[in-house]
């Protein structure tokens, strides 16, 4: 029998009870297809979809989906085109790029699309079943860049099993943040976890659990917590348990935890797990999935000032489902 997925079943319902309008760049692809008719049946998302409008009409039909249900962009065709154009160049003429740069850009579906976030005409927007991670991430940093108060853009993956659900961050954007960038993702990660109602306890994770090794990287660790604990306490008081630096079986176990870090408000019970580098959160999200057997959501992007999202390029349709609903989620009021 297959296991509950309850972190699945409360976003659904979450984007159901609070629709919002995600687009979808690549419109016409088959899985935002598929995707798009499902999310239309079950009401998460109000959706538009960017592309070749017989194509998409014509596909939707096969599908069953109720045309009315979305709104159809052939993007190269719209009358949007030039009014992107001109807003784009604004955002970016001190940047040195000229009108007809800016007009060619916009004839990629993903700038279109984000442009879309930023006139107001949706509340976000999922992409990257065939274009590029940074295909997707340029145009965000761009175009909407950080949400106020965030100084970086990060990612994490949820990690879902049952009724476990962890947050892992940075997996996917951050190569080698120092401790002021670690402080940061701890707090934009901190924030997704109470957007998506998980109640943040949040491990700050190194090699050394409290002094059990020292180094340079065992020291930004230490001085991360220190400014991610700061941060914590101005955005939410001293409501948000962070300790660290602790290894993953002292923030994980129990008993290892109270073993390694006893008195630690964290240690044994953490769902939020800051990784020291990209290298250890990638590597960490992939282990979990693959030998723990969790389901990996994302990567999600944090600390946007309106949301937006990358899929992997071997995602099936319900993925693309699931990535829609928690953007959706992302991009109702905090």
């Amino acid at each position: 029998m297959a296991q509950e997925n309850i972190f699945l079943d409360m976003i659904l319902a979450k984007a159901k009870a609070n629709v919002k309008r995600i687009v979808l760049p690549e419109g016409d692809e088959e899985r935002n297809l598929e995707a798009a008719a499902k999310v239309a049946k079950q009401k998460i998302a109000k959706l538009t979809l960017i592309g070749n409008e017989e194509k998409i009409k014509s596909s939707l039909a096969k599908l069953g989906a109720d045309l009315a249900d979305f709104t159809i962009i052939d993007h190269l065709k719209s009358d949007l085109l030039e009014k992107f154009s001109q807003g784009y160049y604004e955002l970016r003429k001190s940047k040195g790029i000229t009108i007809e740069q800016a007009r060619k850009q916009m004839e990629h579906p993903i700038y279109f699309g984000t442009m879309m976030i930023k006139s107001g005409m949706v509340d976000g927007l999922v992409a990257g079943a065939i274009h590029s991670t940074a295909d997707t991430v340029r145009p965000a940093l761009q175009i909407i860049k950080a949400a106020k108060g965030i100084d970086i853009i990060s990612s994490l993956f949820f990690m879902s099993r049952g009724k476990e659900i962890f947050l892992y961050s940075d997996c996917g954007v951050v190569e080698q943040p120092n401790a002021q960038q670690l402080a940061d993702i701890a707090l934009t990660t901190t924030i997704t976890a109470k957007q998506f109602s998980v109640e943040p306890r949040v491990a700050m994770l190194s090699y050394s659990t409290k002094g059990s090794a020292k180094s340079a990287d065992t020291q930004k660790v230490i001085d991360a917590t220190k400014l991610a604990q700061e941060k914590l306490n101005a955005r939410f008081g001293n409501s948000v348990p962070l300790d660290g630096e602790l290894q993953f079986d002292a923030a994980y176990v129990p008993k290892v935890g109270a073993s390694k870090a006893p008195g630690s408000p964290v240690a044994g019970k953490a769902t939020v797990y800051i990784f020291p580098d990209l290298d250890a959160g990638n590597i960490a999200y992939k282990i979990t999935q693959r030998l723990g057997g969790f389901e990996a959501y994302g990567p999600v992007l944090q600390g946007l000032a309106q949301p937006m999202n990358d899929l992997s390029r071997g995602c099936n349709a319900d993925d693309i489902v699931a990535t829609v609903a928690i953007t959706a989620i992302q991009a109702m009021k905090e």
